[in-house]
């Protein structure tokens, strides 16, 4: 509620995983999360609705440069985590990165409070009567609770989406290295970058934080299958249908392709690939690659070759220089994933490493949760299905046959729905098998080969711009997805009327809506001056056979149907037709103003399509009307002061049906070079 309050109690001590000293105490005993929430509705969330989607895009661009700059004090503190140094950079400057994406992202949204979402549905025979869709910011508060794993690309990853759409936020982490997470609030809340109430922090126990919540309020989670499953049915949840977004740990599977042989790249890569999601965070990733499948006549070559591979794997202190692999979160973690190891050695066996203390590197490190990589094999996948079932949260994973590439997707499906899944294949056909055959129970699916190897950013990272999510166990949520994600914290409302009353509502003309004829041509205008609905009826041109084999002699278009009229039979065409290219430059050639003026340039056309056979003997002409502005801004002191205006071009024949339709795009010089 825009200040730093000290929960009740003790508080629960917070470890440090390498050495298992104290590093803070964590308690919110006491704090009123009614208010909280309120706060956020009722401070926060008007003042992200007032700016528009470029000011908040600004906005995060704005706080990732703030943070970029501050980012080794993050380091530092992550280190206690267990992270290492490769592991703080994808938590922190990954973190970070997502900012910059959805900050990149608002170029693909209007200078608006609100979202225009796909085109006009005529709903009449005459044309009076049409529908839309618009996309307002839910008025309510989004609450984040988040895992341990990543105490800060797991907040900024969330928030970044959340506050592009105009929603703050309630971030609530898990109490295990939340003290990091809460120095990045910090340096947030110092920034002065965002709004008041745009941004809250709950460390420690949520206790009855979503029996709080409202109907316009947005719930996520990220975690355990088990406890979200548990809040997904909250009886608030239910009976304020709030929106509950679940991405739980899944039995994610990396799988070897049927034509990769030891030695080749692809089975390196593999090898390299699922070595680094076992020891990457100690496989504390709800990515991380659980399920090794592979061809059963390669089944010991993978062995040998992981097991070497994890064999080279230093353990140890995060801060010494060649320690590969840190420390679990806590002794707590390492004692549950001790556990359900224990689970799997049930139906699998283990061949490499062990439940004891692992050799590590560092002083002072004896009260670190420390756990060596464990790789177990079940040679009966179909049969014991334990490696299906039970998830070690650390750097476990269980290798297991198949005898075909139907198999292997088979063995795919068992874990009932992951995050992501990954193939090591050169053979196209088996990734479009494998990709078309698993698609359903996963995610996202890496296809990974010798051609992408050196830009792919792997198995285990989601990307801001694309969806990260997946069904069944993996919790049946989708997050981030660029746009898509954003959706998920506005309102789609269905808007009906006439065309005209439509382009007044969303700032965009729709067809059939009232234009203006205004007497000063729309390209002697500067930017502010253009209205929405400003239009200009050209002069007319009738067609020749001469204009269609001029133009063909200029474009080398020389299809049959513009130039030999004996091929006509069986066509659609009664004689030889206009190129639809030529109508279109023709209509250029008639709504251009040729003198110098504030349109800089046209750099491109939109939903271009002829809808009408011209032929020789038809005179067209052109409405060109003012359909949408898009501010833009400018790249430095010295750039011109601009915007983006699309001109909605109609070409119509001497019966006024349209022949053509074009959206064109142009660029505007404003009178206000400020």
């Amino acid at each position: 509620m825009g200040k730093w309050i000290a929960g009740d109690g003790d508080g629960t001590p917070l470890l440090n995983a390498v050495t298992g000293q104290q590093v803070a105490l964590a308690t919110a005993e006491g704090l009123d999360y009614s208010a909280i929430l309120r706060y956020g509705r009722e401070i926060g969330n008007p003042a992200l609705r007032k700016m528009t989607f470029h000011e908040r895009g600004r906005m995060l661009k704005a706080l990732a440069f703030y943070l970029l700059e501050r980012k080794n004090k993050f380091y530092e503190l992550s280190y206690a985590t267990g992270a290492t140094k490769m592991d703080s950079w994808i938590d922190i400057e990954g973190g970070i990165g997502n900012l910059f994406a959805y900050s990149s992202l608002r170029k693909q949204f209007p200078n608006e409070t609100y979202y225009v979402d796909g085109d006009q549905v005529p709903l009449s025979k005459g044309g009076s009567f049409a529908g839309h869709h618009i996309m307002t910011p839910r008025e309510g508060v989004v609450v984040h609770i988040n895992a341990y794993n990543f105490p800060i690309w797991g907040m900024l990853e969330k928030i970044a989406v959340n506050l592009l759409a105009g929603m703050p936020a309630v971030v609530k982490p898990s109490p295990i290295g939340s003290y990091l997470t809460q120095a990045m609030v910090k340096e947030i809340a110092e920034s002065g970058l965002l709004p008041k109430g745009a941004l809250q922090l709950l460390c420690g126990d949520a206790h009855d934080l979503i029996n709080h919540t409202e109907s316009q309020d947005v719930v996520t989670f990220t975690g355990s299958a088990t406890t979200g499953r548990m809040l997904k049915v909250n009886k608030r949840i239910i009976s304020e249908s709030v929106p509950f977004n679940m991405e739980a740990d899944s039995l994610n599977a990396g799988v070897l392709g049927p034509d990769v042989e030891p030695g080749s790249p692809e089975f390196d890569l593999f090898i390299k690939e699922v070595q680094r999601e076992m020891t990457v965070k100690c496989g504390q990733k709800c990515t991380a690659i659980r399920r090794i499948i592979v061809p059963a006549d390669r089944l010991e070559d993978v062995q040998i070759a992981l097991a070497n591979r994890l064999g080279k794997t230093v353990i140890g202190d995060p801060k010494l220089e060649g320690v590969r692999m840190g420390a679990l979160a806590g002794t707590e973690q390492r004692e549950r994933v001790r556990e359900q190891i224990k689970k799997l050695l049930q139906s699998s066996e283990m061949v490499y490493g062990s439940l004891d203390q692992p050799q590590v590197q560092g002083d002072g490190t004896e009260g670190g949760a420390w756990l060596s990589p464990i790789l177990l094999k079940n040679s009966d996948p179909f049969g014991k299905c334990d490696s299906h079932e039970v998830e070690a949260f650390g750097p476990v994973s269980t290798l297991m046959p198949y005898d075909s590439l139907e198999e292997a997707i088979a063995l795919t499906k068992l874990g009932k729905g992951s995050l992501v899944c990954s193939m090591a294949t050169y053979n196209d056909d088996h990734a479009r098998e494998f990709a078309l055959g698993a698609a359903s129970h996963h995610g996202r699916i890496l296809i990974l080969n010798r051609d992408c190897a050196k830009e792919s950013t792997g198995h285990g990272s989601p990307m801001p711009l694309l969806v990260h999510g997946g069904p069944g166990r993996a919790g049946g949520g989708e997050e981030m997805g660029g746009k898509r994600g954003v959706m998920h914290y506005l309102q789609r409302t269905s808007i009906q009327g006439s065309p005209t009353t439509l382009t007044r509502i969303t700032n965009v003309y729709q067809p059939g809506g009232k234009q203006t004829e205004t007497e000063v041509h729309p390209f002697r205008k500067h930017f502010e001056e253009l209205t929405v609905g400003d239009m200009v009826v050209t002069a007319k041109h009738t067609v020749t056979e001469t204009d269609i084999t001029n133009f063909a002699n200029v474009s080398g278009d020389n299809f049959y149907a513009h130039m030999d009229a004996t091929s006509l039979e069986g066509t659609i065409f009664e004689q030889r037709v206009a190129h639809g290219y030529f109508v279109l430059s023709k209509a250029a050639g008639l709504f251009v103003e040729a003198k110098k003026g504030p349109v800089l340039l046209n750099y491109g056309l939109e939903d271009c399509r002829f809808t009408k056979p011209v032929y020789p003997g038809m005179t067209i002409g052109v409405r060109l009307t003012v359909k949408e502005k898009i501010e833009q801004e400018k790249r430095d002191e010295e750039d011109i002061a601009k915007g983006i205006v699309k001109f909605y071009v109609e070409v119509y024949d001497e019966t006024d049906e349209i022949v053509a339709l074009a959206t064109i795009l142009t660029m505007v010089k404003k009178l206000d070079q400020g």
